[in-house]
């Protein structure tokens, strides 16, 4: 478990140092999520560390919203006073994940069900 902690941990560092390193305006641990995604891409998946690592971290994810919490309870007063846009983003960034969701899910279907006839045949 330690080790599949410490590649995470090292996918993360490297995010970060790619976003500050570029002043990118995306997050670190996004780009190394992205990292470690192409990575395990190409490694063919990830290995049972790993998968029961991630499977743990999963059961107590509740866990990592608290600080998440307490920032929208020390940072109301500039939630009150950006609300708009704030509300905005908000309903575009879920419409644009159902969005792709659906594309997504209607390419992948197609693409089951071609493959389907392709066995048939």
């Amino acid at each position: 478990m330690i080790a599949a902690l410490t590649l995470l941990l090292v996918f993360q560092l490297a995010g970060e140092v790619i976003a500050r390193g570029f002043a990118l305006p995306i997050p670190g641990p996004v780009i190394g999520m992205a990292l470690l995604f192409l990575v395990l891409m190409l490694r063919g998946g990830p290995g049972d560390d790993l998968r029961q690592t991630a499977g743990t971290l999963l059961q107590h994810l509740s866990l990592l919203f608290v600080p998440a919490g307490t920032g929208i309870v020390l940072y109301g007063d500039r939630i009150a006073a950006e609300w708009l846009p704030l509300l905005v983003a908000l309903f575009f960034s879920t419409f644009l994940a159902i969005a792709v969701t659906a594309l997504v899910l209607k390419a992948l279907t197609r693409n089951r069900a071609r493959t389907a006839a392709e066995r048939e045949q």
